[in-house]
């Protein structure tokens, strides 16, 4: 009889594994058909300028991934800040931009947003060229961890959706990251939809990134943040920022990694302005 009990449990467990991924689309299904709050629609209007830049069939496709999003991930306050449907609308709406028009896990490695008043203080290590180990701290709008976490500045969060097109937006970059380590650790390559897409995206980003090393080490003006020459995986996040909030100088200056990343992402930002 124990045997027969383990035996039913093994086969319930394995028709739990199963069913699971069933019962999460239909659970998503359910979200993306509820009606969007009219609460949340003056929210987006209000503090996401970019919305109304969209063609409707993809505001009505972002604002079905918030709702998933919204409900599926923990937002959290720090620093005695208060999450309130304001932010959580906001950095959303910033969030789910970047997976319009894709089958999407909605970032199936993050559990928590966390969600500080303004930039916050982080410890890092470093070690020089002469092996020396030495701590300090930093001062970030954003960071994006591989262990299921996102931390937020809600003031550059929301400054950054206020002034877009100034190819600044923490939330994008750091959701970029979040796309690229789905995969494990961040490398600049995020999980591609085909294996022969790899070459051309190496290729492309390769040589845009060797390129803005030389620019950062000569104080050549740039298109793209310097901060994208210290490692792939910055540079992939920093010329996401700029895809999305100023893709007619990308697509003019820089027309092959345009034409990557608007592969990567299935949507073309030039048809918004």
């Amino acid at each position: 009889m124990p045997m027969l009990i383990v035996a039913g449990l093994c086969l319930l467990y394995l028709g739990w594994l199963v069913g699971k991924p069933y019962y999460v689309e239909y659970r998503r299904a359910q979200f993306r058909s509820r009606p969007f709050p009219p609460a949340w629609l003056t929210i987006l209007r209000r503090r996401v300028p970019y919305y109304r830049l969209l063609p409707a069939d993809l505001q009505a496709q972002l604002r079905g991934h918030m709702q998933v999003f919204i409900a599926e991930k923990d937002f959290i306050g720090c620093a005695g800040l208060e999450v309130n449907d304001e932010m959580r609308v906001t950095i959303a709406a910033q969030a789910c931009l970047l997976i319009l028009n894709r089958k999407t896990g909605y970032y199936p490695k993050l559990e928590r947003i966390l969600v500080y008043p303004g930039a916050f203080m982080v410890k890092k290590q470093e070690v020089d060229e002469a092996g020396v180990h030495s701590e300090y701290h930093d001062e970030l709008a954003g960071e994006s961890w591989g262990e299921g976490q996102v931390i937020l500045s809600w003031e550059d969060a929301v400054d950054d959706a206020r002034f877009f097109g100034d190819g600044r937006n923490v939330v994008i970059h750091e959701f970029a990251h979040q796309l690229d380590q789905e995969k494990g650790v961040a490398t600049g390559a995020p999980i591609l939809a085909r294996a022969e897409h790899y070459r051309p995206w190496s290729e492309a980003l390769g040589a845009e990134y060797l390129a803005l090393r030389q620019q950062a080490d000569a104080e050549l003006d740039s298109l793209f943040d310097y901060y994208g020459a210290e490692h792939p995986a910055e540079f992939f996040a920093v010329v996401t920022e700029v895809f999305f909030e100023q893709p007619q100088e990308m697509a003019t200056m820089h027309p092959e990694l345009y034409r990557q990343l608007k592969n990567f992402y299935r949507v073309d930002p030039l048809s918004w302005r």
